[in-house]
């Protein structure tokens, strides 16, 4: 047996876009129909979503063939946690608030074994197809894609040292908290955060690292894209249902108020 390929990851090393959409509905059927919808991935999140361990597997299995490939987002940046999204089959980790060169050191190390690391060995995990891939931990780390998410002004002025750790794969933008933390909480589309963005996507590409970022603004996205995201998210599931469901609703609202 081989291990998978790690597709996203060579594209993003590559320089060709990945678009994805975000899923927070915690569910393996919505992920399934979403596999093939024509995104090259998609995040399985569990930072901001009911989104638990056994239920993120189901999720893995439901996309295995599928299109999109899965990228994990684990709730914090903790090695337990990692170390059983990679025991489960994740590739793909997107770490949540690395502040610094020593959180992505922190995160990078909890994907590799000893002694590059301090990933728990397990003989016959999934990751490893229940131990027949024979070779596992001398090669998994060909295949793993290391993603840190930066969310605050401290973390933009540590874009250079982030991006120069051994093992980070790309890093991520995230408008939300990084508008929260300028004091713009709620506005992600504000002059000050937009600016910051710009730049730090700017920053991101000229240390020679993949760029990503989240959001649901078409005119944004298409910025970002020309600016140089390699991996970006331009909705999510969540926002697909509860507007799509709106916009329909909306449409018979006439017949409603009609009475028939």
């Amino acid at each position: 047996m081989e291990i998978p390929v790690n597709k996203f990851k060579r594209a993003i090393k590559a320089d060709r876009l990945q678009l994805g959409l975000w899923t927070g509905l915690a569910n393996h059927v919505s992920v399934e129909l979403l596999a093939n919808s024509g995104f090259d991935w998609l995040v399985l999140d569990t930072e901001h979503s009911p989104n638990e361990l056994p239920m993120v597997l189901s999720q893995l299995q439901a996309m295995a063939n599928g299109r999109a490939h899965p990228i994990v987002r684990p709730p914090w940046n903790d090695p337990v946690t990692i170390k059983r999204y990679l025991d489960i089959g994740a590739q793909t980790l997107l770490i949540p608030f690395v502040q610094n060169a020593e959180e992505a050191r922190s995160a990078v190390a909890s994907t590799r074994y000893a002694p590059r690391g301090i990933r728990g060995y397990a003989a016959a995990a999934r990751a490893s197809d229940y131990g027949r891939v024979k070779d596992y931990p001398l090669r998994c780390e060909e295949e793993l894609c290391v993603l840190v998410q930066i969310e605050t002004p401290l973390a933009l002025s540590n874009i250079e040292a982030i991006a120069a750790v051994e093992g980070v794969d790309g890093i991520f933008i995230g408008p939300g908290d990084l508008s929260a933390s300028m004091g713009h909480v709620g506005n992600p589309k504000h002059p000050d955060v937009l600016a910051a963005i710009e730049d730090a996507i700017l920053r991101i590409r000229a240390c020679g690292v993949a760029a990503g970022i989240l959001t649901g603004d078409e005119a944004l996205a298409r910025r970002y894209i020309e600016l140089g995201c390699m991996f970006t998210a331009v909705g999510s599931d969540v926002g697909i249902l509860g507007r799509g469901a709106e916009s329909l609703a909306a449409r018979y609202e006439s017949a409603r108020q009609a009475g028939r």
